[in-house]
């Protein structure tokens, strides 16, 4: 379940410049869906990851579930994205005790992976990416880390701290 625009999908940018952020609308669980427009108001980080239960991402997703409260005190909601289904996640999420939603990027696959430009069709998963979207839809900041590497928090909470500190037309 993905809108992403269809494959022909352009970008718009904003008056500022910046990109619009590419629709999506993903399952979250049995019977469950996420979109990012019934987000539209708040700021939204995007952590698009490998796999469940891969190394790195397991830690990554641990130290993000450390800064929940922080996330939550910027009045960002924090989503994690792979191409994992629905069942793994939820056995995932149980043994981290994650306090923030997995979405499944299965259905075609990738493809809100391949809407924000870091999906790895050899390997059939996505790149380790993180992307800041405002309260507008407006694609604020994005890092793509090596795959190896877990990227921190430092530049969500940057990029977060600057959306609070500038005042954002609604």
């Amino acid at each position: 379940m993905i809108n992403a625009g269809g494959k022909n999908r352009r970008t718009r940018a904003s008056a500022d410049g910046w990109e619009t952020a590419p629709e999506i609308l993903l399952p979250a669980g049995r019977a469950q869906s996420w979109a990012l427009r019934d987000f539209r108001g708040k700021p939204v980080v995007l952590v698009f990851y490998p796999a469940d239960w891969e190394p790195v991402s397991t830690d990554q997703l641990i130290h993000y579930n450390e800064i929940v409260p922080q996330l939550h005190a910027l009045d960002a909601e924090l989503v994690g994205i792979s191409v994992d289904g629905i069942w793994c996640h939820e056995a995932f999420a149980k043994a981290l005790r994650l306090r923030f939603r997995l979405l499944s990027d299965t259905d075609p696959q990738g493809a809100a992976a391949r809407a924000y430009g870091v999906y790895r069709p050899k390997d059939g998963t996505s790149e380790r990416a993180l992307i800041v979207i405002d309260r507008r839809g407006i694609i604020r900041w994005r890092y793509v880390a090596p795959r190896e590497i877990n990227p921190g928090v430092d530049g969500i909470l940057t990029a977060l701290e600057t959306l609070a500190d500038r005042t954002e037309p609604s």
